[in-house]
């Protein structure tokens, strides 16, 4: 079936605050206090006024539309629009039974609930209740770039990089006087040396629409060359007419990114540029000379990943279960490998796995057939990343919260919580999500900066008129598009690699390549005083931030297969390398590199390793790395990622073979070296 433009304004109705929070123990999602039936499943608390889910036994008779009709159902229409061949895939997740009933203009909601529930054919009936983005939605102003990257320290020419501390951070005193070099995704090398993108690994954004015509995006859209442009046809039968760059699942229409309105205090409200923002972070643009770097972006050679985009909010509305059941479904169907969900319900609205499955049966069922979808040549299903939410709690909001969904919590460039992020059970992993209150009174800088719609900032007095394209914010909703784009990136170096793994394998990758975070949060507490006299607790945050900070290299080490060591910047650093050569790592003989060959040297001299200037630089290091005693010597004087190649003799003293004496087999590892301001007391091994 296929789904058209909706004729009732109430889709649009009900507008909330994107920071709108309901209290702690409103059970919003849960067992409702009063009800008709058993069949429906949950409470109307915030909600889309204008239509209910339904899921029957079997596809709606004439009789049964008719009988609806005169409970106050206008019409009744499919929630999933099938595609050709996936009807079996389909019926797995039973997504032919379920329906969006869509409310007459008089209609009560809560009565045409009741009325349905009582039908015999009805298994159970939703509220389309509404999440919320992850975020302020405030966009701070964007005056250009205040220092420019120097040539010789990154790959690519977009002139704002440098302001991108999430990406790169050198410990620059300008953004937040308290910021701590390194904390960031530790992407530079890999970007370097190894990947920047595939055109295969498509992103579905999920949120508000993405300005697919941006200078720093459009490049890096995904297009849907089954469609024409224009033609008013379903082409492709995918059920949506002119999809070219994903689909609007609020009103049907056109993808949309700057609907806004006047409120009754003058002031303009609706879009904020949260979708473009996020898009922007995952794979804007790389190397093309303007603006700034994605994750995922590419070397400006079209090889980045593509950003498809699943609209469902629009001028402040939407966010409905329907529109993201559609969404998510939509991107399985079209070729999204990872969907990056900004948004959630409020966190406490469920407070188990088993209650969410119980109460929030439809866009769990879109996640899962996602999960469950093949779309490219790495692993065996899609990847859902969503925001752990900005409530400040103890927990993770859901969908996030749930256990094979990857939850993001939010550091800023202090590599320390931020003040709103939730954290605890359900929050997997922590990236940079930019804090406001850390930059100094003139500056937005220690918030994330992405792309922004020009049209936003264009309408608001308010905001900059510099930068048009460009802008700051801050928020989980900015930390989970840096693990879409990290985890874009893994997939596109698994697959330059000829690399496949099970979907949740792969996750489980993902969350172990985490830099140690725990070690930040020894001391009692923290100012945050530019903005504001905010004290934050840092105990409250103990092995509550999931596994560390997301971290590029380490994930791209664990796809190639290396184990990782961490060596502390500024310092002499004696690395245990029995991860590499076994636990008899000290006593085996090692050979050094010298303009002869490789020469074995007795366990008490230096054995000189091999590493490329490329890598040299990186970690620019204050002498030449070598192995004494069975440990590798580095003094890094730079946060950086890096390779070194260790050569030794398995099996005797020196390497046998010809007319030589019986000696034993040559052998060399590739280590990988991260260095990093901080580092765990583990002895650094990951």
């Amino acid at each position: 079936m296929k789904i058209e433009r909706l004729s009732i304004i109430a889709l649009l109705a009900g507008l909330v605050s994107c920071t709108a929070m309901m209290e702690e123990g409103d059970v919003a999602y849960g067992e409702p206090e009063t009800r008709a039936s058993e069949k429906i499943i949950n409470k109307r608390v915030d909600v889309i006024p204008s239509s209910l889910l339904v899921k029957l036994d079997e596809a709606p008779s004439p009789e049964f539309v008719s009988l609806v009709s005169s409970r106050g159902v206008s019409r009744i229409e499919r929630l999933f629009p099938s595609v050709p061949g996936k009807e079996e895939l389909e019926a797995e997740f039973e997504m032919d039974k379920w329906y969006e009933a869509f409310l007459a203009e008089d209609a009560d909601l809560e009565s045409v609930a009741r009325a349905l529930s009582l039908e015999d054919r009805v298994l159970t009936v939703e509220y389309n209740l509404r999440m919320t983005k992850a975020s302020d939605c405030v966009v701070y102003p964007y005056d250009g770039p205040e220092m420019q990257t120097k040539a010789d320290e990154t790959i690519f020419n977009d002139p704002s990089l440098g302001d991108q501390w999430h990406y790169i951070n050198r410990g620059n005193t300008s953004i937040a006087t308290s910021i701590k070099k390194g904390a960031d995704i530790n992407v530079e090398n890999v970007w370097k040396s190894l990947c920047t993108g595939d055109p295969e690994i498509v992103v579905a954004v999920v949120d508000e629409g993405v300005k697919y015509s941006h200078p720093d995006l459009k490049a890096n859209m995904w297009v849907n060359t089954k469609e024409i442009p224009g033609d008013g046809i379903d082409n492709d039968v995918n059920g949506y007419i002119d999809d070219i760059y994903g689909a609007n699942f609020v009103d049907f229409g056109p993808i949309t990114w700057d609907v806004t309105y006047i409120n009754d205090k003058g002031q303009v409200v609706g879009d904020s540029g949260h979708g473009t923002h996020c898009a922007g972070t995952i794979a804007a643009v790389n190397n093309n000379g303007i603006g700034v770097v994605g994750v995922a972006g590419g070397s400006g050679k079209g090889d980045g990943c593509r950003i498809m985009s699943c609209q469902i909010y629009s001028g402040g509305g939407g966010g409905g279960v329907a529109a993201v059941a559609r969404a998510v479904k939509y991107a399985a169907d079209n070729g999204a490998s990872i969907i990056s969900c900004s948004f959630g319900y409020n966190a406490g609205a469920f407070m188990t796995d088993g209650a969410y499955d119980r109460y929030a049966s439809a866009e769990l069922t879109a996640i899962k057939y996602f999960e469950s979808t093949k779309n490219n040549s790495v692993v065996n299903g899609g990847i859902a990343i969503f925001a752990a939410g900005n409530d400040g709690k103890p927990y993770a909001c859901y969908p996030g919260a749930y256990h094979d969904i990857i939850s993001v919590s939010a550091f800023g460039p202090d590599y320390l919580p931020t003040y709103y992020t939730n954290y605890g059970p359900g929050c997997n992993i922590v990236a940079p999500g930019g804090e406001a209150e850390l930059s100094p009174w003139t500056s937005y800088r220690a918030l994330v900066l992405s792309t922004v719609p020009s049209e936003l900032v264009e309408s608001s007095a308010d905001r900059s008129q510099t930068g048009l394209d460009y802008g700051y914010m801050q928020g989980t909703s900015m930390a989970t598009p840096h693990v879409a784009g990290v985890v874009a990136l893994g997939l596109s170096y698994a697959k330059k690699l000829g690399k496949t793994y099970d979907r949740v394998k792969f996750q489980e990758m993902v969350l172990a390549s985490a830099n140690d975070f725990e070690s930040q949060l020894n001391s009692t507490s923290s100012y945050k005083n530019y903005k504001t006299s905010r004290k934050l607790e840092l105990s409250q945050f103990r092995k509550k931030m999931g596994t560390g900070s997301i971290d590029a290299w380490l994930l791209c080490m664990k796809i190639e297969g290396i184990p990782s060591l961490i060596a502390k910047y500024g310092e002499n650093n004696w690395v245990d390398i029995s991860s590499y050569f076994g636990t008899s790592a000290t006593s085996l003989t090692y050979l050094s590199k010298t303009a002869d060959g490789l020469v074995p040297v007795d366990a008490n001299s230096k054995a000189v390793v091999e590493i490329s200037d490329a890598d040299r630089t990186a970690l620019g290091l204050a002498e030449d790395p070598y192995v004494q005693y069975g440990r590798l010597f580095v003094h890094p004087t730079k946060v950086g990622s890096a390779k070194i190649k260790v050569y030794a003799v398995g099996g005797g003293t020196s390497v046998g073979g010809g007319e030589a004496p019986t000696g034993g087999m040559e052998i060399s590892q590739e280590i990988s070296i991260v260095s990093r301001s901080f580092k765990s007391e583990n002895g650094g091994w990951l």
